[in-house]
């Protein structure tokens, strides 16, 4: 045996334990604290990750009263034996509220089970809620100086005849705000210069590819065709070609940037506005500025990574205009979408269609062709269906305008939720409902038609149980395999990585997918209390869901993914309107059911329900929604005291002074240089330390990391169209100067004092 296992051995892995070494990241994903992962990886991850405990923590204590409860009061009645002639049903629908006579007085266990459910959520809520306001809280108080802090997104400046909107700028702030007002950014309609930048780096990242060519083989210089995408024409040397073709751009870069910066209508009735104090921040973000409610309008800036340039440069005035056609889009796309929503479910009721079109029997009497259409092709179709629709829906939130990428994303979650909702959810239960019980239908008046719908409602668990199976469960185990982002790499690594920087941004793991992974994960929230009165044997199938992606996503924030901002979990005020809306409709579906079932006298029972959650819905909002809106004055008082003994350390001037910089004055890849300098000799004090990169907490926010001192001035020689844009009022402001230096940048930024 010993050597008949030898030899064996040469070939199979006989030691079975190492195929369970695969699980080890499972315990290694739960040793690191809240506290930590929010020290590694931010308050939203955290915060996403409770998402998923909130779901556990609900339907643990729900799945096993329901299990215990209302299947054997489901089972015990045996309704659905009688309809068996006339309806299309499964062992699965004889656990369900199908299964009840009409009239029975076992409806008060559904409609007990109703208002415990309810409770129970809405207790969890409360304290989720709570516990969330109070770590965003925290965490915003724990936080060293940040920009973001003391700045104020400014729109609808109004235009003054004579005036620009700098002068505007700062005249309107020093009047009103004359104690805390510290500097200001313009906000400049660069568009086509960011996109003329872009193209350049294409062209510098073929210039490198055709350079490593040359590297590699220096016999032969790699050439290229001039015509059409260089498909054909006469063949010319590709270094040549693409070092010409980066002079050219360069020259247009330059161009454009001084056309830019020296045209009045470049600049954008918006601006950064930046003051000496939280508290002064505060009360200018939280407050009407102007007797036209219109004009002036404030809020808090998001933090520099977040902001999201491009949208800063649509007007004002146009925002309203754009926010309707795309709700008109996605309304239509919504219900576009229901055609193949209703080809998946004529896939999933197989033996419905069989009894209007007999013709379909052979081939889906298969054994092997009906159990892969009913089990698995629906719940994969509709997800391939359903593949495109977050980046179609995060594309109309950027044409909305929003200027923070968090928002983006928010927006973007909240369509594709509303999609699912009425597609995912209503869509298969109505035309899955026509498709399954369609000889019913046919075959029966229309005063009976309700009746069929509510009886087949419930019955529509057996699709979304292969639907989670499908989705939630495959999707969590290619999430901790990263099939997706493998798939992408190797497309990209043949079609379009040429040179190692290319490489490393195929690589890049990114971050959390929030507009495609919260509105799936608010889904099985409505799946899970929609069915857990009705069809209460789905919540097993929730639960392995909720459990499995806590594991998951816990080890892919703490090892794999990328913070690309910090909202601070602005968007669980979304989250918890979602679920509420899934208590409600939970409500509203029990108590349709119970009216097709003839339960009158029990379904009034219902109706205060549906009040009692919405009110404490708004009891919720009031008391928790500011902290995720405004930031208290106390806090931020407080914090400015906290400060106020370092402020000597630290120049919040300099600190400020380029951390909203528009990319219109920093640097295009390998070509330009931005200096960022103080003087010296106008600061209040002359240590070394009031460096704007020195003492912050957000160095990735400024152009070096430490910014030269030297008051050295480039040569006549050097200097090629010197542009000046000064700022001089009598006291504290900033002075920038623009000095094209053979496309070498430099941006001068000089705190006067009093």
């Amino acid at each position: 045996m010993h050597a008949g296992g030898s030899f064996v051995g040469k070939f199979v892995n006989l030691n079975f334990k190492t195929y369970f070494t695969f699980l080890n990241w499972m315990p290694q994903a739960l040793k690191m604290s809240e506290a930590e992962i929010i020290d590694h990886a931010g308050l939203d991850s955290a915060v996403f990750l409770r998402i998923y405990l909130l779901g556990l923590k609900i339907f643990v204590p729900m799945a096993a009263v329901a299990l215990v409860v209302l299947i054997p009061v489901n089972v015990s009645d045996g309704t659905l034996y009688s309809l068996n002639k006339d309806l299309v049903i499964s062992n699965i629908d004889k656990l369900s509220i199908s299964n009840v006579h009409s009239k029975s007085i076992k409806f008060f266990f559904h409609i007990s089970m109703q208002y415990l459910f309810t409770f129970w959520t809405c207790y969890l809520l409360y304290k989720e809620y709570s516990r969330v306001a109070s770590m965003r809280l925290r965490f915003l108080a724990s936080q060293g100086r940040r920009a973001e802090q003391f700045t104020v997104l400014v729109r609808n400046i109004p235009h003054v005849s004579g005036r620009s909107t700098s002068d505007s700028v700062e005249s309107f702030f020093r009047k009103n705000h004359p104690e805390h007002y510290l500097c200001h950014q313009a906000v400049y309609n660069a568009n086509k210069f960011a996109r003329l930048v872009q193209k350049r780096d294409r062209l510098q990242n073929w210039l490198d590819y055709n350079q490593l060519k040359f590297e590699r083989n220096p016999e032969k210089r790699p050439r290229r065709k001039n015509c059409f995408l260089g498909l054909w024409g006469e063949k010319n040397d590709s270094i040549d070609f693409y070092k010409h073709q980066i002079k050219e751009l360069d020259k247009k870069l330059t161009m454009e940037r001084q056309k830019v910066l020296k045209d009045p209508k470049a600049i954008m009735p918006a601006a950064f506005v930046s003051f000496n104090s939280r508290w002064g921040a505060a009360v200018c973000a939280q407050t009407q500025q102007s007797k036209n409610p219109t004009l002036w309008l404030t809020k808090w800036a998001p933090e520099p990574r977040d902001i999201y340039w491009e949208n800063l440069a649509i007007p004002f005035v146009s925002l309203t205009i754009r926010r309707f056609i795309i709700s008109v889009a996605v309304f239509a796309l919504i219900f576009f979408y229901m055609i193949p929503i209703a080809f998946v479910q004529s896939l999933a009721n197989l033996e419905g269609l069989e009894k209007v079109a007999p013709f379909l029997t052979p081939v889906t009497e298969l054994k092997f062709i009906k159990s892969f259409l009913q089990g698995f092709l629906p719940g994969l179709a509709l997800k391939i269906f359903l593949f495109a629709l977050p980046r179609a829906l995060m594309i109309m939130s950027k044409v909305e305008g929003y200027v923070a990428k968090s928002t983006l994303e928010r927006k973007a979650a909240a369509k594709y939720y509303y999609f699912m909702l009425v597609n995912v959810f209503l869509g298969s239960i109505i035309a899955g409902t026509a498709f399954q019980q369609l000889r019913a239908f046919l075959h029966e008046s229309a005063t009976q038609i309700p009746r069929t719908i509510g009886v087949s409602i419930p019955m529509k668990a057996t699709f979304f149980i292969t639907y989670i199976m499908v989705d939630g469960w495959a999707g969590i185990a290619s999430e901790i395999l990263r099939l997706k982002p493998l798939v992408k790499f190797h497309l990209k690594n043949m079609l379009i990585v040429k040179t190692e920087r290319d490489r490393v941004k195929a690589m890049d793991p990114g971050s959390v997918d929030f507009p495609e992974t919260l509105p799936s994960l608010q889904l099985y929230f409505l799946l899970g209390l929609v069915y857990a009165v009705v069809t209460p044997i789905l919540l097993p199938f929730i639960l392995v869901f909720f459990a499995f992606a806590y594991f998951v996503y816990r080890h892919q924030v703490i090892n794999v993914y990328n913070q690309e901002y910090e909202s601070a979990g602005a968007f669980w005020p979304h989250v918890h309107r979602c679920i509420i809306w899934s208590l409600l409709i939970s409500q509203l579906l029990l108590m349709g059911l119970l009216s097709t079932k003839e339960a009158l006298s029990s379904t009034p029972l219902i109706i205060v329900l549906p009040i009692l959650t919405l009110a404490f819905h708004n009891y919720c909002k009031n008391r928790f929604e500011p902290a995720f809106r405004k930031y208290p004055l106390e806090e931020a008082m407080d914090k400015d005291l906290e400060d106020r003994p370092s402020e000597s350390d630290v120049k919040l001037k300099s600190f400020l002074a380029d951390a909203y910089l528009h990319p219109i004055f920093r640097s295009f890849e390998e070509v330009e240089s931005v200096e960022v300098r103080v003087d010296k000799r106008r600061a209040h004090s002359p240590s070394p330390s009031r460096s704007s990169s020195s003492s912050s907490d957000d160095d990735s926010h400024h152009l070096e990391d430490e910014p030269s001192q030297e008051e050295d001035e480039p040569s006549q020689e050097e200097a090629v169209l010197p542009l000046h844009y000064e700022y001089e009022p009598p006291s504290d402001a900033y002075h920038y100067v623009a000095e094209v230096l053979s496309n070498v940048y430099e941006y001068g930024t000089e705190p006067y004092h009093n």
